[in-house]
């Protein structure tokens, strides 16, 4: 773990920076164990690219500050309801792995499931969410690497991605065209909780949030962890 060193690059300024189906899909089959909840109004949008800087962050310093930790999840909203209810009973971790050089790397485990890892990267202009999916034996997954830039300026506790022409043109290929209308976003309140959210603009709307009040025992490395970085 480097999270000293990385949060000492925020301190100073620093703007430079599912197995066989991938997440978009495999999350479209968790259970709701909640009430809807809507996703928070964002923001004014502003052009300001030294305010964009500033956000971005702080938000990367927010879940740097959890480096090393684990937390268990629950689903939030699954709407429309998903028929197939395979996150049914698994715990759910996301466990904030490695924060270094302008990138943070958060293995999300679903039961035995360890093939998800979300990739949060710094760029000029902002942040860039990328999902690194691999299988058991490592190798990645051929729907993998999806996700997309942050949607100036969000905030310094919630960030946006809308997929990217890259991603959407892998959706399309592997026919996997709901997707492509995908936007991710992740939500921090420090000391309380993390959310994770895919919406599509024909109502899905899916959350899992994370207690940060209690942190649980580290899970195993996902897989392909010793492949050792991003290969992005």
């Amino acid at each position: 773990m480097k999270h000293t060193a990385f949060a000492l690059l925020i301190a100073l300024g620093m703007t430079a920076c599912s197995k066989d189906a991938p997440e978009t899909e495999a999350l479209a089959t968790a259970p709701a164990q909640s009430e809807t909840v809507a996703p928070p109004t964002p923001a004014a949008v502003t052009t300001d690219p030294a305010v964009a800087g500033s956000v971005a962050d702080t938000f990367m310093q927010n879940i740097a500050a959890l480096c090393g930790q684990a937390y268990a999840g629950r689903v939030l909203v699954d709407k429309p309801e998903s028929a197939d209810n395979s996150f049914a009973g698994k715990p759910l971790v996301m466990h904030v792995r490695q924060c270094d050089d302008g990138q943070i790397r958060i293995p999300f485990h679903v039961g035995d499931d360890h093939s998800r890892t979300w990739v949060i990267s710094r760029r000029d202009q902002g942040l860039y969410l990328k999902h690194d999916h691999r299988h058991a034996d490592g190798s990645s997954d051929a729907v993998t690497l999806y996700g997309g830039a942050s949607a100036a300026p969000g905030t310094a506790t919630r960030q946006s991605f809308p997929v990217d022409a890259q991603s959407s043109a892998m959706f399309d290929r592997a026919g996997l065209s709901a997707s492509m209308s995908n936007t991710w976003a992740m939500e921090i309140e420090p000391g309380k909780r993390f959310l994770y959210e895919l919406s599509r603009p024909d109502g899905r709307l899916f959350q899992v949030e994370f207690d940060l009040t209690t942190p649980v025992a580290e899970p195993p490395a996902p897989w392909g962890a010793d492949s050792g970085g991003s290969p992005w």
